[in-house]
């Protein structure tokens, strides 16, 4: 596979656009809210018992009257309490009005907000998934084993909220999908010169895959961190035979370069000989030595001298 077959944006899934972004929410600091709150429950209650005090003592259309009042400012702290919010570091709130988004609480602490409104958790945390070992074939057709993890965190909580089911799901799904892809995409070992393989460009490849995955969960609000293989193999059936060419090829590449430096040597010591003018060789002596060094040098054994106790053409 050549070097310059990369995944370009067409190759990547079109998402439809969101119908709805993230906006901040309106809402006041709770403490004042809470304040208020307590201070109209003690309000109510003791117009309560005044109100009970005075119907006991014979005015009984005044103490009806604060009784009503009492109970109505009683009602209406707790109506008003109920839009108390405690939304804790890494945590939002998605706050709906009748089903009609209105907007996020980002702020920690104690918020408030309109009572009537519906107020929806989420947490906004640097979260891993870690996808389960995958089979799958490659580029090449062999079966393969991977598994990769994803560092991922909510950005956009509205549409992490209302544009998928479940946006938990969704980013395990779509992960699982993309590491399959870039899977079949590339070779786990690349047979051509300069070609991408799993094995070989774990970075290249992790890059691309992040960029698919970013691709894939943009519709949830999803950013992702960072994503790395955890897990990559053959499959078990092929295991032993990738193993034996891997080895093969290994053994190839050391001889070749075993050959290429004893042909370097013999070359140095036949043109040293004869600038030196040592001994004068024919072409079947200047044979001979080079025979007997390239089995000197290439063997893969120690040599077991022969002495010559004749000339050389006996």
């Amino acid at each position: 596979m050549p070097a310059d077959t990369v995944s370009t944006a067409g190759d990547l899934p079109q998402m439809p656009p969101p119908r709805v972004r993230e906006k901040p929410a309106r809402s006041v600091p709770g403490g004042l809210a809470l304040l208020l709150g307590l201070l109209g429950l003690l309000l109510g209650v003791g117009g309560i018992f005044l109100g009970a005090g005075l119907a006991a003592d014979g005015s009984g259309g005044a103490g009806v009257t604060l009784i009503v009042l009492g109970v109505l400012l009683v009602v209406g702290s707790l109506f008003a309490m109920a839009g108390l919010n405690m939304v804790a570091p890494g945590e939002a709130r998605v706050v709906q009005l009748f089903g009609r988004y209105t907007g996020t609480i980002r702020e920690d602490g104690l918020r408030w907000v309109n009572p009537l409104t519906s107020r929806a958790k989420i947490s906004t945390r640097v979260r891993n998934h870690e996808t389960a070992v995958l089979k799958v074939n490659d580029a090449y057709g062999n079966p393969v084993e991977l598994a990769a993890v994803v560092v991922w965190q909510v950005e956009d909580t509205a549409q992490a909220t209302f544009e998928v089911d479940d946006f938990l799901e969704f980013v395990s799904t779509q992960t699982e999908a993309a590491v399959r892809h870039i899977a079949i995409e590339y070779p786990y070992d690349a047979h051509e010169e300069g070609g991408l393989s799993l094995r070989g460009n774990a970075e290249e490849i992790t890059e691309k895959l992040a960029v698919e995955l970013t691709a894939r969960v943009r519709a949830a609000g999803v950013r992702i961190v960072e994503s790395r293989f955890t897990h990559l193999a053959y499959a078990p059936e092929i295991a032993a035979a990738m193993l034996q060419r891997q080895q093969a090829g290994a053994v190839v590449a050391a001889r070749r370069t075993i050959v290429d430096g004893a042909c370097g040597m013999v070359e140095d010591a036949v043109a040293r000989l004869a600038a030196q003018d040592f001994v004068e060789l024919d072409e079947e002596r200047k044979a001979a030595m080079v025979s007997n060094l390239l089995v000197v040098l290439c063997g893969d054994r120690s040599p077991q001298p022969v002495l010559n106790t004749g000339t050389l053409y006996q």
